[in-house]
């Protein structure tokens, strides 16, 4: 394996533990102050101050300023976000962290599967081929296996 691609694969590997680690800890954090949305909007908030750090030590403060250039319809890319941490932390406590990732991971196998095959977002075209359909099948009845 190329070293760019195997670090960027132990790269997501690690953002894969903390993701799922995200889910139960901002449920607990629903529970603890009874409102899974107000958890919701705290993760958020603790979120956007570590990348508002990150950006001003990075010097990359300036960009922030150009978001007016940029179609409005790329900034829902943040509701999706959104989405992604409530829906998480409202479901984990009802389908288990396991099956709730699952879930979530097949959703964005067949979505990443429709993207790459229309080349979406001026991404290179990629055919959602019959192995790569198998794969999503595999998910799909990971979904069902861990249920039991």
């Amino acid at each position: 394996m190329q070293q760019p691609i195997l670090i960027a694969s132990l790269l997501m590997i690690a953002v894969g533990f903390g993701v799922t680690m995200q889910s139960p800890i901002n449920a607990a954090l629903g529970r603890a102050i009874a409102s899974p949305l107000a958890a919701a909007t705290i993760s958020f908030g603790v979120g956007f101050t570590a990348l508002l750090l990150v950006t001003l030590f990075t010097g990359q403060a300036p960009a922030l300023a150009r978001v007016g250039n940029a179609p409005l319809w790329l900034l829902i890319g943040g509701f999706f976000g959104a989405l992604f941490v409530f829906g998480s932390l409202w479901t984990v406590p009802i389908l288990g962290v396991l099956t709730m990732t699952i879930m979530i991971v097949f959703g964005q196998v067949i979505a990443a599967g429709v993207l790459d095959a229309i080349g979406a977002f001026g991404l290179e075209p990629r055919p959602f081929t019959l192995p790569r359909i198998l794969a999503a099948l595999c998910l799909l009845a990971g979904v069902v296996l861990s249920r039991f």
